[in-house]
This record gives C-alpha cells, sequence and structure tokens, in this order.
C-alpha cells in the first residue's frame, strides 16, 4: 500500500494477523459503593481511574459535600482525587494479557486510604504523584508543560487534524450511547475512531497508525509500550451500576478523551448521593483538570490545571484561586457531553437525560 507520499510499501500487518484476531468477552472491573455497585472497562482502557476516585472520594468523604451543589471543597477534592487515580492510569494501566497490572491492590481501601491522607485540604498539589504498590516501581512519565515539548517529538504521531485545518475541517468525534429497555437489559457503549483525518500512513510502516494506537507510549518501561498484539490503553469509559441483587439501576457516559471519568466521576457521585433528578445531576456546572499527560499527542502536562464553568460563582473561584489551583474560567455550557438512562428495577419506571452542552445529545423514550 503507499504511503503518505505515495510510495508503495510493503506493510508489516499480514492476513494472517487479521485471520487470528477475534472480539472476546471479559468481565468488568467492579467496586462495591454503598448499595451499589459500579462497573468499568479493565485496565486496558482507563476505566479503573473512575472506580479509584470513587474509593478515595468515599475515603476523603468527598459525598457529604456533594448535597452543598458546587462548593470550593467539593470541587477541590473531586480535583486532587483525579489527579492521583490519573497519575495511577500513568504508572501500572495496560493491557494485562501483556503486562502484570497490579489492580487488586490500585482498588483496594488500603491503596485509596494512602492516597486519600496524600490529598491536602487546604492546598492544591501541583506534582504527579502514583500511589505505591509493594515491590514495584511505578513508571513516571517525562512532564511536557505546554510550549515545551522537544521538536523531535512533534512529528511521528497523529494529532487532531493536519497542519493548517481549520475547525470547520475537523469533523466527527467519540460518541456516546445509553439504552434501557423494559425488561431492565441495559448498555452502555463509547464507540469511537478517534478522528479518521489524524492517522497519516507513516512511511516507514507502510500503514496508518490507527487512531487508537496513538494511545501507546514508545517509552519500554511504561505498561501501556507498544507491542505486537496488545490493546492501547484507551480514554473509551463507559460505565454501568448495578444494585448488591445484580439489577442494573444506571448507564452512563460521555464523549471527551481523558475527560471522560471525569465529568462522568462527578455526575455519578451527585447521582449516587442525593441528586434524585439525572437532568440536574448533568445539567449542574461542570470542572476538570489537565494535571497529568494528556493521551493525545504531544502529551502535554498542564501542572495545577483546573478548568471550571462560570456557573460555579465567583466565591467557588476565587477560593480555588486562593488554595492554588490555576483556574481557567470556561463559558457556561462548555465542559461535558454526558448521557444517562436508568431504570427502577422495583417500580419499573424508565428515565433518561441528556447533557445540552455541545447541542449534540438526545433523550428519547417509547
Amino acid at each position: 500500500m503507499p504511503d503518505g507520499s505515495g510510495v508503495p510499501r510493503r506493510a508489516l500487518l499480514t492476513a494472517q494477523d487479521m485471520a487470528d484476531w477475534s472480539a472476546s468477552y471479559e468481565d468488568p472491573v467492579s467496586v462495591a459503593h454503598g448499595v451499589h455497585t459500579v462497573h468499568k472497562t479493565g485496565p486496558w482502557g482507563q476505566g479503573p481511574v473512575l472506580l479509584q476516585q470513587l474509593q478515595i472520594a468515599e475515603a476523603l468523604g468527598t459525598a457529604h459535600d456533594v448535597r452543598e451543589g458546587v462548593s470550593a471543597e467539593f470541587v477541590h477534592r473531586v480535583t486532587e482525587g483525579a489527579k492521583l487515580a490519573f497519575a495511577d492510569r500513568e504508572a501500572w494501566y495496560g493491557d494485562p494479557d501483556h503486562v502484570d497490572v497490579p489492580l487488586k491492590e490500585l482498588l483496594g481501601a488500603d491503596h485509596a486510604a494512602g492516597l486519600a491522607r496524600l490529598v491536602d485540604d487546604t492546598r492544591a498539589n501541583l506534582a504527579p504523584r502514583p500511589g505505591p504498590v509493594e515491590g514495584r516501581t511505578p513508571f513516571e512519565p517525562p512532564v511536557h508543560t505546554p510550549g515545551t515539548v522537544p521538536a523531535d517529538r512533534t512529528t511521528g504521531e497523529p494529532t487532531v487534524g493536519p497542519t493548517g485545518a481549520t475547525p470547520a475541517d475537523l469533523r466527527g468525534d467519540t460518541c456516546h450511547v445509553d439504552v434501557v429497555d423494559a425488561h431492565g437489559n441495559m448498555i452502555s457503549a463509547t464507540p469511537s475512531g478517534g478522528w479518521l483525518s489524524s492517522s497519516p500512513v507513516i512511511p516507514t510502516l507502510g500503514f496508518p497508525l490507527g487512531t487508537r494506537a496513538q494511545m501507546f507510549w514508545l517509552d519500554p518501561s511504561s505498561p501501556n509500550a507498544l507491542a505486537p498484539r496488545k490493546r492501547p490503553r484507551t480514554t473509551l469509559s463507559p460505565t454501568l451500576v448495578t444494585r448488591q441483587d445484580g439489577q442494573a439501576v444506571l448507564a452512563i457516559g460521555t464523549p471527551g478523551g481523558d475527560q471522560q471519568d471525569q465529568w462522568t466521576f462527578t455526575a455519578l457521585l451527585r447521582i449516587l448521593h442525593g441528586v434524585d433528578d439525572l437532568q440536574e445531576a448533568l445539567d449542574t456546572p461542570m470542572f476538570h483538570t489537565s494535571s497529568f499527560p494528556s493521551s493525545f499527542h504531544p502529551r502535554e502536562t498542564v501542572p495545577g490545571h483546573l478548568i471550571v464553568e462560570r456557573g460555579v460563582g465567583e466565591d467557588v473561584v476565587a477560593e480555588l484561586l486562593r488554595r492554588g489551583h490555576r483556574v481557567e474560567v470556561a463559558r457556561p455550557w462548555t465542559l461535558g457531553r454526558l448521557a444517562a438512562v436508568a431504570r427502577d428495577p422495583d417500580s419499573g419506571e424508565l428515565r433518561a437525560a441528556a447533557d445540552a452542552r455541545a447541542s449534540q445529545g438526545y433523550a428519547a423514550g417509547r
């Protein structure tokens, strides 16, 4: 097949490589939270970071802050918990068929308690701090802040679009869908190929670097290092919630790359702790941090960064600044594209909600 310049190349993939592959089923990774169990993908995706955030929130008592709305205390604790969970993502997560991921330890109460003790309620942390796992050394990626990425790292990896592309040229993105029927069957799915315009043919390989292969690290020390037949650690992260009796009660998720398990976590915490109206849980002003390496080229880290919608209020912003967060205030209705469906197994009542942000989502029933 031709490379990016049109020169024919012999590819490294063979017909047998494709024939040897087949889709498979696997059990979700789950943790109990109160009277519910939350289910995510395994550590070949970023799904367990939401479960770690739940465990950290439980250790910190963050759920009690939900009832106060979008308080500075709530935003601070959620953000600090996210920084710790995503530091663990970089340090430990990868395809468990190829690397030994210490998931039992990472999701344990002791690990969460240890991370919670790192949270200073008076001050934002600016440095990545992966949690320790006995007898093992965490992978700590280099920190590239905006404007400091070496020139030789700007080639060979796909970006959102070709150089010089305008917003109008960049069409398409990740999707998310949640479905529930009257019988209680429920699905949460986040299909995505990334961006087709970001998949150039690599001249020395002879085939495009798939839009999810860009998630791989080329540093062999990383648990997410590129290897044959290994799954890249995607950001795609649907969520299912069941009761203790196994009945499904909620499916929720969003597009958004590294933000998926931040926006979803915040909305989920609201739903599980007192916000009965799904739409209200999604409509409440949102926020997220970029204080860890992005999953996308050029993998920038913005230490202390916290972006909040203006709707959180000036007093909240002022208090977050006082605590050392590097706050960026975004326009209202710009952070998040959540969707959710719910079912009450006792009454059979079905509910759905969709985020008005980006004018992309809708909820429907029949």
